[in-house]
C-alpha cells in the first residue's frame, strides 16, 4: 500500500525542540489542519463540526535518524535514561515513523479546508496521512493502566515571562507558549541553571535558562 498526505499542518513550533511531548499537554496551542487541493471540498469535512476532537495520524518528518536495528527507546518520561520496548512506548523513533494525536477542534472551515485545533504535538509542515472523528463509546478507557506512565509524575516548571516579551508573540499564542515552557523543552538528562536554550516559536527565537524549577525566559530574537 501506499499512501500520500492528504493534509499538512500549520504550526508555530518548526522543530522538534520544544513540541510538547503528548497531544494535549499544551492545551493553549493553536494549529490548522490543511487539506491537500485534491481533498479540498467542502464534502470532505462535511459534520466534522459536530465533533469536538479528532485523531490525526502524520508522520515525524523531522527525524533525520532512522529506527535501525533497535527495538528499544528511551522515553523523557523516564528520564531518558530507562529502555522500554518501542511498541511500548510513542517515541518518534519508530520503524514507519508514524504518529498518531488526538487534537481538540477549535472550528472547521470547510470552503478552506482547513481544520483549527488546539493541544496539537505537531511541527509546522507535518504531513498527515488520515483524519478521523474522535468517538467517545469507542475511544475513551477510564480507569486503565498506562504503563510506565502511571509511576512517574510529571511536574510543570513555573515559567516566567517578562512582559516586556509579550509584544513579541500574538495575543492569541502566548497562553500555547507558557504551556510549552512549563512542559520544560530540555532534553531530560540536561540540568545545568547556566545554560541558555533557544526555542522557535512564531519565527522568534525565545531564550530561557530552568532552575530550581523555575524557566525564565531572558530574551526573544527575531530570526532570519
Amino acid at each position: 500500500m501506499e499512501i500520500k498526505p492528504v493534509a499538512y499542518f500549520r504550526a508555530p513550533l518548526s522543530e522538534k525542540f520544544g513540541l510538547p511531548r503528548q497531544a494535549g499537554l499544551a492545551e493553549s496551542l493553536r494549529g490548522t489542519v490543511v487539506l491537500e487541493p485534491e481533498f479540498r471540498s467542502p464534502e470532505a469535512l462535511r459534520g466534522l463540526e459536530d465533533f469536538d476532537y479528532l485523531w490525526l495520524i502524520w508522520e515525524f518528518h523531522l527525524n533525520r535518524e532512522t529506527s535501525g536495528d533497535s527495538l528499544t527507546v528511551r522515553p523523557p518520561r523516564l528520564g531518558g535514561n530507562e529502555r522500554v520496548g518501542v511498541f511500548a512506548s510513542r517515541a518518534p523513533y519508530r520503524p514507519n515513523r508514524l504518529g498518531l494525536s488526538s487534537v481538540r477542534i477549535e472550528s472547521v472551515d470547510a470552503a478552506k479546508g482547513e481544520i483549527h485545533v488546539l493541544g496539537a504535538d505537531l511541527a509546522d509542515g507535518t504531513p498527515i496521512y488520515d483524519i478521523k472523528p474522535y468517538v467517545a463509546y469507542a475511544d475513551s478507557h477510564p480507569g486503565v493502566r498506562s504503563g510506565f506512565v502511571d509511576g512517574r509524575e510529571w511536574k510543570p516548571l513555573k515559567v516566567v515571562l517578562p512582559r516586556e516579551f509579550f509584544p513579541y508573540f500574538s495575543p492569541a499564542s502566548v497562553d500555547g507558549l507558557f504551556e510549552i515552557l512549563a512542559q520544560d523543552p530540555r532534553p531530560q538528562y540536561q540540568d545545568d541553571p547556566e545554560r541558555i536554550y533557544g526555542l522557535l516559536f512564531e519565527g522568534r527565537n525565545v531564550k530561557f535558562r530552568v532552575a530550581d524549577g523555575v524557566l525564565t525566559v531572558v530574551a526573544v530574537e527575531l530570526t532570519a
